[in-house]
């Protein structure tokens, strides 16, 4: 496969056994740039014999693989790092056509994710397993012995969205791969082509054939093939909370990790350096035009600081740039028309709703500039509903209770962000927040990567980070001695 001199419109195999296929079907799917509109590239669009074909394949591969010493492994994933790094300019541009990220926003997630594969790769080697003595309890276990070791589930699909295709994909894949898995690899159409590069990178690296398969196609056609397919272990899935519903009610007993939506809150107390909080919400709010689970999506301010803060950060915010991601900007276009639709869709309630539209950000096509909505109360689709757009959603509370109150009431349970120049109070307030994650004078962040990222609610499944990922992809095998 060759990435370096992609002309629009190309057409791209997808990756089963090391080998480079054409689907069965003989069905491409389009891949279109956003900031234009024009075809990028085509896609195999696989067929459910394909996908038989892939994890037959998968499953011989993984038997051999899981017989690799773990030394091994981690040479070949120290590798594929290095690799990515001599091909990240490459990479990144990449992202800036097919998922329209911003070049150095694209640059910083593929060296991110470098550090990641590496990081997974030591990780990997302290795995062992612990000599268990039954001393402890009723008479007849003092005869017992347990050698206890961690085992590869075998195969883990990994299905991964448009917005971080690099680093969500690879965060599942490189941690399976450690633990002795074979992974089965369903990148978003949008974000497949640097996914497929970085997998070839992989092969350069000198994993061997069917340890990692790429497949591409409709998850209207394969999706819950997929999901539901005897030899699949178990699903490592990032996206939609919808999706995420409906890939764990198909699911069977495999199990599952998911990160899946967030309503993330930033709270703002009176005490605050309110400078600082400012700086934070906006890159929070508008880092790739606001298309992260863990985007800052309301800033709840107390209203002693309310008028100040808002005052500060619509100038913050004007000094934002908007346009094209080769060009030297914050917020670049929405994936797509439809996307950008239901970000005016929840404006335009909001506004119907009495709250105030500070800054009305400027629409063409699937671009808009940043947009700031005052006075959001619950009577608002966006207070509830995740905009996923650059929209700054700004509700006022009389206190830190109702600062709280308001935090928690959502379905979603991500991260939340407290501004505060008093720890004591910090630590107090993040004890009460239904989340996963509590950020203390910072925006909300998924990283570093070998923090634990847990989802509750309607967030997600499990706990993601290097270390954590690595448990919930191993399971315990016991073998007990019993001695005379």
């Amino acid at each position: 496969m060759l990435f370096s001199n992609i002309k629009d419109g190309d057409t791209f195999r997808y990756l089963v056994n090391g080998k480079w296929e054409k689907s069965s079907s003989k069905d491409l799917i389009e891949v279109y740039n956003p900031s234009n509109g024009k075809i990028l590239a085509k896609l195999q669009s696989l067929s459910k014999s394909d996908i038989d074909d892939v994890l037959k394949n998968s499953k011989i591969s993984q038997k051999k693989w899981k017989n690799t010493p773990v030394n091994e492994r981690a040479d070949i994933l120290m590798r594929a790092a290095d690799l990515i790094v001599q091909n990240s300019e490459l990479l990144s541009d990449l992202l800036s056509k097919e998922i329209s990220k911003p070049k150095h926003l694209g640059m910083h997630e593929v060296m991110r994710t470098a550090d990641l594969i590496r990081s997974t790769a030591e990780e990997g080697l302290k795995l062992h397993g612990e000599y268990l003595d039954g001393n402890s309890f009723y008479h007849a276990s003092k005869k017992k012995k347990a050698l206890v070791d961690r085992e590869p589930l075998g195969i883990i699909l990994a299905i991964c969205p448009f917005n971080y295709p690099v680093n969500l994909s690879f965060s599942k894949v490189a941690p399976a791969l450690i633990s002795g898995n074979s992974v089965v690899l369903k990148p978003s159409t949008q974000g497949a082509l640097s996914v497929l590069h970085v997998s070839e990178l992989f092969i350069q690296a000198g994993l061997p054939p069917g340890v990692l398969n790429v497949v591409t196609g409709k998850s209207s056609s394969i999706g819950d093939y997929l999901c539901s397919h005897k030899d699949v272990n178990m699903i490592a899935f990032t996206g939609s909370t919808s999706v995420g519903k409906h890939i764990a009610s198909i699911a069977g007993m495999k199990p599952l990790m998911m990160e899946l939506g967030g309503k993330d809150g930033a709270i703002v107390l009176d005490d605050t350096d309110i400078d600082l909080a400012v700086k934070e919400c906006v890159q929070g709010v508008y880092s790739y035009s606001g298309q992260r689970c863990t985007a800052v999506k309301r800033i709840i301010l107390v209203d002693k600081i309310a008028n100040v803060f808002v005052k500060k950060f619509v100038e913050e915010t004007k000094k934002i740039k908007t346009g094209n991601p080769d060009e030297d900007v914050v917020v670049s276009h929405l994936i797509n028309r439809d996307a950008a639709d239901f970000v005016k869709s929840l404006i335009d309630d909001a506004v119907k709703n009495k709250a105030k539209l500070l800054l009305e950000g400027k629409r063409k096509d699937n671009l808009f500039s940043p947009v700031i909505l005052d006075n959001v109360t619950n009577k608002c689709r966006i207070f509830y509903e995740e905009q996923f757009g650059p929209v700054a959603v700004i509700i006022r509370v009389k206190d830190d209770k109702e600062a709280v109150n308001v935090l928690n009431d959502s379905n979603y349970g991500l991260q939340a962000s407290i501004f505060t120049n008093n720890l004591d109070k910090a630590f107090s307030i993040a004890s009460q927040l239904e989340v996963g994650a509590v950020q203390i004078n910072g925006k909300s962040d998924r990283g570093p990567d070998n923090f634990p990222f847990p989802c509750i609610k309607d967030s997600g499944i499990g706990v993601q980070g290097i270390k954590y990922s690595i448990e919930s992809m191993t399971r315990l095998k016991s073998v007990v001695l019993n001695f005379k």
